[in-house]
Order: C-alpha cells, then sequence, then structure tokens
C-alpha cells in the first residue's frame, strides 16, 4: 500500500494537522486576491473619472500583494503616462522622466504575460510619447522601438484601438520627417524602416482606431490631422466637428477640443 496513504490511515491526528494548516493558507490566499481585485476596481473607477493619481495609488497598492499582477502593472503604466502627458513643456525633463516610468511599468507587464496586448500597447505609447518630444535623430531611433511594440500589441489583439492609433501615428509621423532625417534612417536603420510608412496606412489604422473606440476624442484628432496632411479637407472638418460634440474621456479633452476648434478656424479661412 502506499506510504502515504497508510500515513492517512494509521496517523489521523497527523492528516488532520496538514489539512489544518492549509485551510488558513487557502482562505489568506483567498483573502489576497480579493484585495487585489478591490483596489484594481477602485483603480479603475478613478481612472474612468480622470483621477490618474488616485487610480496609480491603488495600482501600486495592488502590486504590493502581487508585484507580477500583469493588470497592475500595464494600468500603472497607463497612469504614468496619463500624469505625464498633462506636465507642461518648461517642465520636459520631469514629464519625460515619468514617461521612462510608464516605460519600466510596461516592460514588467510584458515579462509577466508576454501574450497580453495591453503591455506592448503601453510600452508603444510611452516610448511614442518620448519621440515626439525629441530632435529628428532621436525620434527615428525611438520610432523603430514604436512601431515593433505597436505591431506586436496588434498580432496580439487585432482589434485593439490603441495600438491601431500608435501605428497609424507612426506611419504619418515617418511620412512627415525631413528628407535629412529619412537619409539618418536609412543609413542607421536599414533602407527598409521607413520605407514602409505611408498616408493610407496612417489613415487606415486611425480610422479602424475610430470605428472601434468612436467616442475617444484622440482618435478623431489624430486622424484629422492625417486627413489634412492629405488635403481631405471635408473629411478633416466632420472629425473635427463630432469632436465638439463628444464628452470628455480623457485628460487632455478639453486641450484636444481647443486644437480641434483652432483647426476648424483654419480650415475656414
Amino acid at each position: 500500500m502506499n506510504r502515504a496513504i497508510l500515513h492517512l490511515l494509521f496517523y489521523p491526528s497527523i492528516a488532520a494537522g496538514a489539512i489544518g494548516a492549509a485551510v488558513p493558507e487557502a482562505y489568506a490566499q483567498q483573502n489576497k486576491r480579493e484585495e487585489i481585485e478591490h483596489h484594481i476596481a477602485m483603480g479603475d473607477s478613478l481612472s474612468a473619472r480622470l483621477q490618474p493619481q488616485g487610480a496609480l495609488l491603488h495600482y501600486e497598492m495592488a502590486l504590493a500583494l502581487d508585484e507580477t499582477f500583469y493588470p497592475a502593472l500595464w494600468k500603472a503604466a497607463g497612469a504614468w503616462i496619463d500624469i505625464a502627458k498633462q506636465i507642461p513643456d518648461d517642465q520636459s525633463r520631469l514629464r519625460d522622466s515619468l514617461y521612462l516610468v510608464a516605460r519600466d511599468y510596461a516592460e514588467k507587464a510584458i515579462r509577466a504575460d508576454s501574450t497580453g496586448a495591453d503591455g506592448y500597447f503601453m510600452l508603444a505609447q510611452a516610448l511614442g510619447r518620448l519621440a515626439r518630444t525629441r530632435s529628428g535623430k532621436e525620434r527615428v531611433r525611438f520610432g523603430r522601438m514604436v512601431y515593433d511594440a505597436a505591431a506586436r500589441a496588434l498580432a496580439l489583439n487585432p482589434d485593439h484601438d490603441g495600438a491601431h492609433h500608435v501605428l497609424g501615428a507612426w506611419h504619418a509621423e515617418a511620412k512627415r520627417l525631413s528628407g535629412f532625417t529619412r537619409l539618418f534612417a536609412q543609413l542607421f536603420l536599414g533602407a527598409d524602416f521607413l520605407s514602409r510608412a505611408s498616408w493610407d496606412s496612417a489613415s487606415f489604422h486611425l480610422e479602424r482606431a475610430v470605428a472601434l473606440r468612436p467616442d475617444y476624442i484622440f482618435h478623431r484628432l489624430e486622424l484629422a490631422q492625417i486627413y489634412l496632411d492629405q488635403g481631405r479637407r471635408e473629411e478633416a472638418r466632420a472629425q473635427l466637428e463630432r469632436i465638439l460634440q463628444l464628452p470628455v474621456g480623457d485628460v487632455l479633452d478639453p486641450q484636444h477640443k481647443a486644437e480641434a476648434e483652432r483647426l476648424l478656424r483654419r480650415i475656414a479661412r
């Protein structure tokens, strides 16, 4: 007879003790999981109310209970991005340092779960916002990493509106680069890197982002700017007018609405 079974039969007190020890442990794990989920729910609620600092506090509390908990990692990255992007240009060093913190959280999320799209999206978003504050050459260096992260996010989730936005913006930014910067990219990153960029791809990805999340103002603003670059003024006008009708859903939406009004005035001239 199996030795473990013999122990259970002839030494029931030992078995009872083992079971008794396992029960509190199981309860502790269950309570821990419930506490983590509570903090995630509280963070999500504050994030929806455009309070990223409060949301971040709850995501950090979840991570204090489990530092590898994937949703808390990528959501914390998003909260850091929301905090950073509100910092004005005259404090760019502080702002960029927070984007680097967001990058760190996104990379931790990817290590925790390399099959999740949101970790790659947050990495692409943090790097993309860093790239937009850089000079042409540095922007190209970041651009390769942004493209790879966003493409990976879309490969994992083809309906990720944020990843579509980042890829569309990448195509547009690449097309807007000066001839000298494009030459630099060809010399140091390979001739095919920027050759894949196109206005058609830029509009395709942003149109897809709008279709997936039609109430998100920033999708429509980026699409309108791409339409203007293509000379599609009436289509741009339609997006900008729609922006003015939408409710605020992002910490930068008041600025986005103001930019939409500015672009509408420019179109009307």
